[in-house]
């Protein structure tokens, strides 16, 4: 049973989709589609960048969910590509909607334009962050925020649980720091912060929910032709109506990716094939669960062994 995967936020990099839009016609036009519903040329941001301007929220978020569909419409040139679910990182359950169907295209690409600027704006740069703890149990990552929370009386907590020892937490900066000092007291091999530019999936991200829910409740979601493992949840959903509750939650709700990549292990899907740029998710994907078979389409050069491994017998 096949599952697709498709990556949120800081896998880009500046050329990234060029090839599928110089060598297949359907990639091509899905890159022409996002420039013309955006009314500008993410395409070339994809292909030439330059980096700095890649990079920002309200730009990369598009340019990623552009890159996997055309890679995906690239692959389904060379035949029917029926998966049983599909998922994503954050930004990623976006491309996954439209996927399976839920979710225009030209929406999509418009509304993770605007859910990048809302996230950016939630937060005045410098106010809050994001740090990875490795080597350290979900439940005492939570245990950790808690207890810098009381110290420090800020927001911090869980942000996304990528693996079972690598989790993210976010908050405010002093409070993210706390965490990760007492993180490292229970046991965190490392802390790392990481460079975003806010402190994503936490309630800091409240106003940008908000602003968000006025965008989503334009747009008509349609049901899902697979599931949609869902971030929120870690669960299935096809229904078109829940669609849109499910992505105003998401922006303060932690990523369970984990808890996904499990879920649909134990629903019978083996084979995971990840499209877009990076191959971040299909290595979280060996560290959650052994015996899991994996894929990647992030180039052109990458075409017949997806093919091939569509067709592949379970």
């Amino acid at each position: 049973m096949l599952a697709l995967l498709f990556p949120g936020q800081g896998s880009q990099e500046v050329g990234m989709g060029r090839d599928a839009f110089e060598a297949s016609a359907a990639a091509r036009a899905a890159f022409e589609e996002a420039d013309e519903a955006l009314g500008m040329s993410i395409s070339r941001l994809c292909f030439e960048g330059p980096e700095d301007e890649l990079v920002r929220t309200e730009i990369q978020q598009p340019a990623i969910l552009t890159t996997g569909i055309a890679y995906l419409r690239a692959l389904e040139e060379r035949g029917p590509v029926e998966p049983a679910y599909v998922a994503g990182h954050s930004l990623g359950e976006y491309t996954a909607l439209v996927a399976a169907g839920a979710l225009p295209f030209e929406d999509a690409v418009r509304l993770v334009n605007a859910r990048g600027r809302f996230m950016q704006e939630a937060v005045p740069r410098g106010r809050g962050g994001m740090a990875a703890v490795l080597g350290l149990e979900a439940e005492e990552v939570g245990l950790a925020c808690q207890e810098a929370r009381a110290e420090i009386g800020h927001v911090v907590s869980p942000a996304n649980f990528n693996a079972p020892t690598q989790i993210v937490v976010a908050g405010e900066t002093a409070a993210v720091e706390a965490a990760c000092v007492r993180a490292r007291q229970r046991g965190a091999k490392r802390t790392v912060p990481l460079p975003v530019s806010a402190p994503f999936h936490c309630a800091m991200m409240e106003p940008a929910a908000e602003k968000l829910a006025q965008e989503l409740a334009l747009v008509r979601f349609s049901d899902a032709r697979a599931p949609v493992v869902t971030n929120v949840e870690a669960e299935p959903n096809s229904q078109g109506a829940r669609v849109a509750s499910l992505l105003r939650a998401q922006v303060t709700a932690p990523v369970r990716f984990t808890e996904m990549v499990v879920r649909m292990r134990d629903l019978g899907v083996t084979r995971f094939l990840e499209l877009g740029p990076g191959r971040v998710l299909s290595g979280l994907v060996a560290r959650i669960a052994r015996g899991l078979t994996r894929a990647n389409m992030s180039h052109m050069s990458d075409l017949d062994d997806a093919a091939a491994f569509l067709t592949a017998p379970e």
